[in-house]
């Protein structure tokens, strides 16, 4: 059997793969990328994942990138495990699909403009445009929260590779002064994710690549802006 390795870097969304790996049970080998020092613009990496991006998941003998699509191969190919809800219709499946492209399409778009809007507009403007990032994402936060009214979990009683997803979005803005406490189940949700094994294994994994590149001096910490 091929080594299974998960190409990430600490705070990334390459998170949520590592919490449905950890979920799935599959030995896996993290290895850091560092942004700092281009890495992830570097030839050797771009040969594994041309988008210069995290994650990429090598698995099986292939690269898998983009989260929605390792989500989909891991519920796939550890059907056990129950990462994704069961499906009898095209539509079904498809509705699962739109789920986690809400999240990855719209949801993680405004994450970026929210945590770190300099990269959108300069210094100057950065403000601006995390302000128009909050807004936008109040309205989404609030979609989130009516949902979970139905169950402790996205969909209902059953957790989902989905919870993993809305939990790095919900961390991610909740470190950038963005008003979680606004929405309460939201906020139970992300803390009953936090008492789950795989996504301490999956914190232990970040906080040993952090303690890698403090060591190195190539630790990243966007700078805090104020809307």
């Amino acid at each position: 059997m091929t080594e299974t390795i998960l190409y990430s870097a600490p705070g990334t969304c390459g998170r949520v793969s590592a919490i449905v790996l950890e979920e799935a049970g599959v030995p896996f080998e993290t290895r850091v990328i560092r942004f700092l020092k281009g890495e992830h613009k570097s030839p050797a990496f771009k040969e594994k994942n041309p988008k210069g991006k995290v994650p990429a998941l090598e698995i099986d003998g292939a690269v898998l990138t983009e989260n929605v699509a390792i989500i989909r191969y891991l519920a796939a190919r550890f059907p056990e495990k129950a990462l994704l809800p069961k499906t009898s219709t095209l539509a079904e499946d498809a509705e699962i699909t739109a789920d986690l492209c809400f999240c990855s399409a719209t949801l993680h778009p405004l994450v970026t403009r929210i945590r770190m809007p300099q990269f959108f507009a300069g210094p100057e403007n950065a403000s601006v445009v995390k302000k128009m990032g909050c807004d936008a994402m109040r309205e989404y936060f609030q979609l989130v929260e009516d949902r979970l009214a139905e169950g402790p979990w996205w969909y209902g009683d059953a957790w989902s590779a989905m919870d993993a997803y809305l939990y790095w979005v919900f961390w991610r803005v909740e470190g950038a002064d963005f008003p979680v406490k606004d929405y309460p189940r939201f906020y139970d949700h992300a803390r009953r994710m936090e008492q789950r094994p795989s996504v301490q294994r999956a914190l232990e994994r970040e906080d040993r690549m952090t303690a890698q590149l403090e060591s190195e001096g190539l630790a990243f910490t966007p700078p805090r802006v104020s809307t």
